[in-house]
């Protein structure tokens, strides 16, 4: 019974062991796993950092490709920018002169015309029997004109001989007068019916182009018409009109004064497509004090009639030339907490910040007063990417590019190689970590064997 006892109770005891040593395995393989996680992490990041750009102290930077211009001389043109509407020189409502039903239409809807040339021709008919009817009346009176001035004569031949009294001799007198004002009224009519017979045919006043028809043939027409026959805008010359700064009229008045004509071009509003070139024609004669400007106008000839009525545009007006100027392209210019500088590449291919001071500029290049000579190259692309001192590729240099393709691809396969080997320890690490785990756990369940056999 003792032996017994003795048996149940080393073997209750065995049962009791074996979960909690279970579990302080289990403990023991999670803290070694998580520390191999945590030393294969350090191997990896120091790695990455010794093989990358910001780790490799003795690895010289690499060069950037970059695109240069070269300083020189040339005229800049110093300009003002305004925004302008085109205004035609004339625009004219034709109404008639006369009223009737329109028996005839000679334009077309958007057609150019001629001053002179017929538009509209109004029912003449009745304005040639008024012609007639005023010749026939002035005939008449020219007829009673004529044998009254006969009546005159033979009564001042009968005064001399005392033949008739003085009184019938001044009455003869008065009424050819009289008839001689009726003569000179009929005249009148006569040029009056004539004019209404010739504003039957409507033309053009001015020359330009036709609007769109107000009215159709058969329309009976008024002088008190609002809309009238036709609209004629002129298009050629034609001015725009825009404003500049206040600051700007002491040098325009100047240089318009002196004599000097200014050149003035007009641009869409792209400022792309050139429009058309003219002249600077005038200020206006007051400054808008709310807005600070000043208007003005230029006048262009407009032959092939890019330029419409009403139309906005943009306006550059060269006031004056800086001759022979230091230029640059605009790209060039950067900006820096000092001011204005560049990248100025040297001899030995190393691009050095230059400080420089800037006058007037194009749209195109800007001119520099001082920092930079006739020759000097300046970087016009790929700046962003450098410093005073960086080493740069200039366009054309095949084997620098192909040289720096290649050393990056091997510093890439390096990287890869060295990723993979990366990933093939710690392969490794943790198969030998699951065996030595895997053999702890079978030492264990050995041990445990014979005490659950016993």
């Amino acid at each position: 019974m003792n032996d017994v006892n003795n048996s149940g109770q080393t073997t209750t005891r065995t049962i009791q062991e074996k979960p909690q040593r279970s579990r302080f395995t289990a403990v023991i393989v999670v803290v070694f796993g998580l520390c191999a996680l945590a030393g294969l992490a350090w191997y990896l990041s120091h790695r990455n950092a010794k093989d990358g750009p910001a780790g490799g102290g003795n690895r010289a930077r690499p060069s950037a490709t970059v695109a240069f211009a070269v300083v020189k001389r040339a005229d800049v043109p110093l300009n003002l920018q305004a925004l302008g509407t085109v205004e035609p020189l004339a625009v004219a409502t034709v109404r008639p002169q006369v009223s009737g039903v329109l028996a005839e239409i000679f334009y077309q809807e958007g057609q150019m015309v001629k001053r002179g040339d017929p538009l509209v021709e109004i029912d003449p008919r009745p304005f040639r029997l008024a012609l007639e009817q005023s010749r026939g009346q002035l005939l008449r009176d020219q007829a009673e004109l004529a044998n009254a001035r006969v009546i005159l004569e033979r009564d001042r031949m009968l005064l001399t001989q005392d033949s008739i009294a003085t009184q019938e001799v001044e009455t003869q007198a008065a009424t050819v007068a009289q008839l001689e004002a009726a003569v000179a009224a009929d005249r009148a009519s006569v040029g009056t019916a004539q004019l209404n017979l010739n504003y039957s045919k409507v033309t053009a006043p001015i020359s330009g182009r036709v609007g769109l028809r107000p009215v159709d043939l058969g329309n009976y027409v008024s002088t008190g018409d609002s809309t009238g026959v036709a609209t004629i805008t002129q298009i050629s010359p034609i001015d725009v009109t825009f404003s500049l700064p206040s600051d700007s009229v002491s040098a325009v008045q100047q240089r318009v004064s002196s004599g000097a004509t200014l050149p003035t071009l007009v641009l869409d509003r792209t400022r792309v497509n050139k429009l058309a070139q003219g002249t600077f024609l005038t200020l206006d004669n007051q400054i808008d004090t709310q807005t600070g400007t000043i208007k003005a106008k230029a006048r262009f000839e407009n032959d092939k009639g890019q330029l419409f009525p009403n139309q906005f545009v943009n306006v550059q007006v060269e006031l004056d030339t800086v001759s022979n100027a230091l230029v640059v392209p605009a790209s060039a210019i950067r900006h820096g907490p000092k001011g204005e500088f560049v990248y100025v590449i040297a001899q030995d291919k190393t691009a050095h910040v230059r400080d420089i001071k800037t006058g007037p500029a194009t749209d195109e290049y800007t001119s520099v007063t001082a920092g930079l000579n006739v020759g000097d190259r300046v970087v016009t692309e790929g700046g962003d990417r450098l410093t005073d001192g960086s080493q740069v590729r200039l366009p054309g240099q095949g084997g620098s590019r192909q040289a720096g393709s290649s050393s990056k691809e091997g510093a890439g396969a390096a990287s890869t190689a060295g990723q993979v080997r990366g990933k093939q320890n710690a392969s490794g690490e943790g198969g030998g970590q699951r065996a030595a785990s895997g053999d702890r756990g079978k030492g264990r369940r050995q041990n445990a064997e014979p005490a659950d056999a016993g």
